[in-house]
């Protein structure tokens, strides 16, 4: 096997996914996560159709996945009243498997730490290619040279920004920003969501962080800065009805707040040289609702490949592309902000009916669903 020693960038779905198809065909990886320890919040995730289904049972965790399923739950939009205007069904949110987040990554970081080395509170600070690899340097520890490096780390990828260029090249601001917030104040037992024009505010349900969206310009702010990231939100929010003051009180005690743009990846290419993107990094559309799914076939695609090739990057890398650039499609035009925060109350109807003629939520979902099935997977 040629090209057998590979570094990994980001530690959360993609990377471990793809770690653990690469050890199982023979190569070494290090993974690399600039966070501390691993991240265990965020929102569920899904699974949608046979083709992520068969990705996990070729992995081995279809059945674990379904015992820490959360099984979606229904979630009622309200009006500022408190009085049910439509009801979300949990399968529309869930898919047909829905999972923490957290879960998601702890599970895959379980099934591979004891076959490579992770390496966290760590990043790579440059990347130079050579003749016969790629020299990493990082903030921490000593330089190292890998054969190839795969850059699974998120939309705002670290690795992209090293090996293709700036980000403002290829990501996308979508006029919308969102935010989860992790807090102990019990909102109550029942999922519910709020909108006014531009805004929405989502809290309640089983231990499910509270989620805001809201319409912006691009904003400048330090994206790992607590405080400037509730500051945001107590503007965006100021003056909202409904429960939203007391919301913003409990999300201004919170320790865990995460605040991001909606925005999408445009790249004209998934690999350069030795380097290859994989999940967000490549193809992220933030809230899609199809990312977590895309990560795992990516991350199977892209492994069977190299390993179908001996690790020929040149023959493995093309070949991903052309199976995963199809696929991928999903998240080339999609945004989830005019949807979730609609500019106008005629839109928060429009919005809202959806969810009150069926016929047209299953519509949206079969759409969906055939999204999430159009690749045909190789047996590696």
């Amino acid at each position: 096997m040629s090209n057998a020693n590979i570094l990994i960038s980001g530690a959360s779905i993609a990377g471990p996914a793809l770690a653990h198809w690469l050890v199982r065909y023979g190569f070494n990886v290090t993974v690399v996560e600039k966070a501390p320890a691993l991240r265990l919040g965020g929102q569920a995730v899904d699974f949608k159709g046979e083709t992520h289904r068969t990705v996990l049972t070729r992995m081995g965790i279809l059945d674990e996945v379904r015992k820490l399923q959360t099984g979606g739950t229904d979630q009622l939009i309200v009006d500022a009243n408190g009085r049910t205007l439509a009801v979300i069904p949990g399968e529309f949110t869930g898919g047909d498997l829905e999972i923490k987040r957290g879960d998601l990554s702890r599970l895959l970081y379980e099934k591979t730490a004891p076959s490579c080395e992770y390496v966290f509170g760590d990043s790579i600070t440059s990347l130079t290619e050579t003749a016969g690899g790629v020299h990493v340097t990082f903030e921490r520890a000593a330089p190292r040279t890998f054969d190839l490096v795969v850059g699974a780390d998120g939309i705002h990828s670290n690795v992209r920004r090293l090996a293709f260029g700036p980000e403002s090249d290829y990501v996308r601001h979508l006029g919308h920003y969102y935010a989860l917030v992790d807090s102990e104040e019990d909102f109550g037992p029942v999922s519910m969501m709020y909108n006014e024009p531009g805004r929405l505010a989502a809290v309640g349900g089983p231990k499910a962080p509270a989620f805001f969206v809201f319409a912006s310009d691009r904003l400048d702010y330090d994206r790992y800065d607590a405080g400037q990231q509730k500051d945001i939100l107590a503007r965006a929010f100021a003056g909202m009805g409904w429960q939203v003051p007391a919301v913003m009180k409990a999300v201004h005690r919170a320790d865990d707040v995460y605040l991001d743009s909606i925005s999408q990846v445009r790249i004209d290419r998934y690999s350069k040289g030795r380097v290859v993107l994989l999940g967000d990094s490549a193809y992220g559309n933030t809230l899609g609702g199809f990312g977590t799914g895309l990560a795992m076939v990516g991350a199977y695609v892209l492994a069977g490949e190299l390993a179908a090739a001996g690790g020929d990057h040149h023959v493995a890398f093309a070949e991903y592309e052309r199976l995963l650039r199809g696929y991928a499609k999903i998240a080339k035009n999609g945004n989830a902000g005019p949807f979730l925060a609609p500019a106008t109350p005629a839109r928060i109807r429009m919005r809202n009916w959806i969810f009150k003629y069926r016929f047209l939520l299953a519509l949206m979902m079969k759409m969906g669903d055939k999204f999430a099935t159009d690749i045909d997977l190789k047996t590696y």
